[in-house]
């Protein structure tokens, strides 16, 4: 069954997560986001109330943009544009609708979610050049682990020869971002059966670790940040 998520409050780890008053963010340079890492893994309904309510909150000028990599327990999501078909294993893990653009993917331990909730009134109103710029960041991150990533005339994300090693999946909304990316860092692969991921028939999947890269998250975070900077700038493109 594909599950509908509604918003809820959002506390992590004892940490209030809900958006900071004015007077807290104006202290912090608006062009640097607010880097939040999870330390275990968040359900997904959690990861969608607090988009939820830091994008509104970013829309209303009541926080400042915002970047939070995790990790979720074992999932398929639904994009908006998922073909039930493709579903080929509905019992497997749940399944959640997630209001982002794209088809069914896979989220789970050993791949690093990356929720990118940036100001598009800010950097320009392009959802072309926002995507652009979330490959260009995946290619830039693989680069540092001396992969070569690339594009596909088939479909959004980032692949290595005819494997896919990450997808894209966003939403826009008053012209602020939802959802993002994930990165196969070291998942199990084989749970991607469950589904034909994004929609792309006898694309596989591969992972850093399937490629013989010895990493691990705090690494793949790090370069993940450093191309970040490098890739979007200031907020003021």
């Amino acid at each position: 069954m594909v599950q509908d998520v509604q918003r809820r409050s959002l506390t992590y780890d004892g940490r209030d997560m809900t958006p900071s008053s004015p007077k807290e963010r104006s202290a912090r340079p608006y062009s640097d986001p607010e880097w939040i890492t999870a330390a275990k893994p968040i359900p997904y309904e959690a990861a969608l109330a607090f988009m939820e309510s830091r994008s509104g909150a970013i829309a209303e000028g009541r926080a400042g943009e915002c970047v939070w990599l995790l990790e979720h327990p074992s999932l398929y999501t639904a994009g908006t544009s998922a073909d039930p078909a493709e579903l080929m294993d509905p019992d497997r893990f749940p399944v959640f609708k997630a209001g982002r653009g794209g088809r069914f993917t896979y989220h789970g331990p050993g791949q690093r979610v990356a929720y990118v909730m940036l100001n598009l009134n800010e950097r320009g109103r392009d959802t072309r050049r926002f995507v652009t710029g979330l490959e260009d960041w995946l290619i830039a991150t693989l680069a540092a682990f001396g992969i070569e990533g690339e594009r596909s005339d088939n479909g959004i994300g980032v692949f290595v020869g005819r494997a896919k090693i990450a997808s894209i999946g966003v939403r826009i909304r008053r012209w602020v971002t939802l959802h993002g990316v994930s990165l196969n860092v070291a998942p199990d692969l084989e749970h991607f059966s469950g589904i034909v991921p994004c929609g792309l028939h006898g694309t596989p999947a591969t992972s850093l670790e399937a490629l013989g890269v010895e990493t691990d998250m705090a690494k793949v975070d790090a370069a993940l940040r450093e191309s970040f900077g490098r890739v979007f700038g200031a907020s003021s493109c």
